[in-house]
């Protein structure tokens, strides 16, 4: 067995960097900027008014100007602004050329063509710069997942395509027997392929294309169609038959098919039965067949690999602590990810932590993560977590 980070290490090693593609902006949020863009425009492209009100060469109590014209968004006054002279102006408006002031219309008297100021002038300029949220050349940096807030920063910046990583290509090959589709009928032996679809879920989340292929039987010839249904995967996840029983043939299969691989088991719990390496053009993920050693399994192993192959560096799933609200008992020689609920009191360990029970994992926010041989640990220690 090797540790987790050892597999982190190899799995690594196996995710190849994706290519690199143009999509149009509506397309962008929640995809991976692979290279900087920068801005082609300034903004505002003009000194703009903050506010409704007018623009003036300077302003003192009690002074009165002619209003001259009229500066809206989108329609600019396009003559300059002389001493008791005013131009009525407009919230994101350019300013005309000799005003550097806009007063607020709520501190203006207006009668006919004249404006007198108030006595109490409030004297925020209410100007905008040109330039001043950012300058033609400034640069978004990459990589990043693109957010809606990223989305409009680029719209402004006049980018209509933006160069993102190509989303991972996931199949996902539940194996065993006992397995049924959802809505299916099982047999009397048989259970429903739950965390195919709860892993499919999370590559979704992850930003990956993901597929779910046919179940495939404990048999060598099953296991071999399965195989030869993953097309253009990047990578391939088998779920189940990982271990060393009698009807685990995931692993001598994908070997007879010319997988090279790069490790088998793992010492962690639940999760031991981990397997991957590369299978033709495809690395090849191997996941134990329990359900909530298989979403554990996700969260440590496969998420940090999706990140690794949209660019986004390569490194293990982000820890936290926060302080223990129930004791814990001594951890073994595994490290343990214990599913928990983080609350304003603290993280408590939950009390079932069968790999079978997906209602606890679905109760559970966190996975409390024990080190080996970890001492038993009192209320108020600091512990470690991934949150879920």
């Amino acid at each position: 067995m090797i540790t987790v980070t050892q597999a982190l290490d190899h799995l690594f090693a196996l995710a190849a960097p994706l290519p690199v593609e143009t999509v149009p902006l509506t397309k962008a949020a929640g995809r991976v900027l692979a290279r900087p863009v920068t801005a082609r425009r300034d903004q505002p492209p003009f000194s703009a008014s903050a506010m409704d009100g007018y623009a003036v060469p300077e302003a003192a109590a009690g002074q009165s100007f002619t209003v001259i014209g009229e500066s809206a968004a989108g329609q600019r006054f396009d003559a300059p602004v002389g001493p008791g002279q005013a131009v009525r102006i407009f919230t994101g408006a350019p300013v005309p050329e000799g005003a550097n002031r806009i007063v607020i219309q709520e501190d203006v008297t207006r009668d006919g063509d004249r404006i007198t100021l108030h006595d109490d002038l409030d004297e925020n300029p209410y100007i905008r710069p040109a330039g001043t949220d950012f300058r033609v050349g400034q640069t978004v940096n990459a990589p990043k997942r693109l957010t809606a807030q990223d989305v409009a920063l680029l719209a402004a910046m006049n980018i209509a395509e933006v160069p993102v990583t190509r989303r991972p290509r996931v199949a996902l090959i539940s194996t065993g027997n006992e397995l049924v589709m959802p809505g299916d009928t099982p047999g009397p032996d048989q259970i429903i392929a739950s965390n195919t679809f709860g892993l499919h879920a999370l590559l979704r989340a992850l930003g990956a294309e993901a597929r779910i292929l046919p179940i495939a039987r404990d048999t060598s010839a099953s296991l071999i169609h399965g195989f030869s249904l993953v097309e253009d995967a990047d990578l391939v996840i088998t779920i189940g038959g990982a271990s060393v029983g009698d009807h685990d043939l995931v692993a001598q299969v994908a070997e007879d098919l010319g997988m090279d691989r790069a490790f088998h088991t793992v010492a962690m719990r639940p999760g031991k039965p981990l397997m991957s390496g590369r299978l033709n053009d495809a690395m090849m993920i191997g996941l134990p067949g329990n359900p909530v050693s298989a979403m554990v399994c996700g969260h440590v192993f496969v998420a940090p690999v999706i990140r690794a192959m949209l660019g986004l560096g390569a490194a293990p799933a982000p820890r936290l602590t926060a302080r223990l609200a129930a004791p814990l008992t001594a951890n073994g020689p595994r490290e343990h990810y214990m599913r928990a609920e983080l609350s304003e009191d603290g993280i408590t360990a939950l009390a079932r932590q069968d790999s079978s029970l997906l209602s606890v994992l679905g109760r559970a926010n966190a996975l409390l993560v024990r080190p080996v041989g970890d001492a038993a640990r009192a209320v108020g220690e600091t512990v470690a977590y991934l949150p879920l």
